[in-house]
């Protein structure tokens, strides 16, 4: 009997990825939170992208500086809002990041945190870093194809 996929919601996502990064390659993890984290998650608590990076450290990946916000009504001590936390792949797929990340201008980047089910995951992206002019053309062309949108809209019209 197959599988269901699952309820997928979104918790956050990283936009600015999309504009400073050159996607190559995606990855669902899941991740390894504690439970006053996952309750913010719950509770739409705080997330933030902001410097978060994925780091291959013997044999397992981590993601580090992904904040998330404390849990208000946590009892015990509440984690550190960005410390690391540990990805949870399979091992070829780490060695095969590990691989990539090591080529010049390759990193991995996180760039969405979601509900699988009731399952925290991250979704990561092999990633190559744009240049200011390549920012710039992507620019211009996103323009003009706006542009020549707005002109056949106009015409097709009778």
């Amino acid at each position: 009997m197959p599988k269901s996929r699952g309820r997928i919601t979104t918790i956050a996502e990283n936009r600015e990825a999309k504009h400073r990064f050159e996607i190559l390659e995606r990855y669902e993890a899941g991740i390894a939170l504690e439970g006053p984290e996952v309750k913010s998650l719950r509770n739409k608590g705080n997330v933030s992208f902001k410097d978060s990076f994925v780091r291959i450290e013997n044999g397992e990946a981590w993601l580090h500086n992904l904040y998330i916000a404390p849990y208000r009504f946590a009892t015990l001590k509440p984690p550190d809002p960005l410390r690391k936390r540990k990805l949870l792949l399979h091992k070829r797929e780490i060695m095969r990041l590990l691989g990539k990340s090591q080529e010049k201008g390759y990193t991995i980047i996180p760039t969405k945190l979601y509900w699988k089910d009731n399952l925290v995951k991250v979704e990561i992206a092999l990633a190559k870093g744009k240049k200011l002019h390549d920012r710039r053309q992507e620019l211009k062309e996103k323009a003009m194809r706006r542009e020549l949108e707005r002109e056949f809209k106009g015409r097709i019209r009778l």
